[in-house]
């Protein structure tokens, strides 16, 4: 579940747009249409190859902060 605590002097705009932020990165979005409509072979498959760069590309950047 993801949570934006707001600030006392913190707009409610930057505080959906935070939340809106969170959703995303949290994959939420993503996980709900995969669920929502039947999912062909080919796109299950495109979708798994999708994530296998993000995370290669993601252990390639963490591995040259090292």
């Amino acid at each position: 579940m993801t949570q934006v605590n707001v600030g006392e002097k913190e707009g409610i705009e930057s505080a959906l747009r935070r939340f809106k932020r969170e959703v995303s990165k949290a994959g939420i979005f993503s996980d709900l249409k995969r669920i929502r409509y039947f999912e062909t072979p080919i796109e299950k498959k495109k979708r798994k190859e999708i994530a296998r760069r993000r995370k290669r590309r993601f252990t390639r950047t963490s591995n040259k902060m090292s």
